[in-house]
């Protein structure tokens, strides 16, 4: 992943783009909303809401779909994302 990708929601639109080419991708950093909470950084990036539509993930099923992004994601979980909320089709 290019140096210059230092945001979490840039490096996350960057790899679910390469993995599923999406029609539709919004991203947003929730963080805020967590406040106190568990996994929660006084930095934000830890918690996000990603809606995104693919052709690729629409003959999954949810289990599958959630799977999959998870899957794409695991090394920004590995490195502080602590929560993700999924609308995926």
């Amino acid at each position: 992943m290019p140096q210059e990708l230092t945001n979490r929601a840039d490096r996350m639109r960057t790899l679910l783009a390469q993995a599923f080419a999406p029609s539709f991708l919004e991203i947003e950093d929730q963080s805020h909303l967590h406040h106190g909470h568990a996994g929660a950084s006084p930095g934000g990036e830890t918690h996000y809401a990603v809606r995104i539509r693919s052709s690729l993930l629409s003959p999954l099923s949810r289990v599958a779909r959630h799977r999959a992004i998870n899957e794409t994601l695991a090394d920004e979980f590995a490195r502080g994302l602590h929560a993700l909320s999924l609308d995926a089709g």
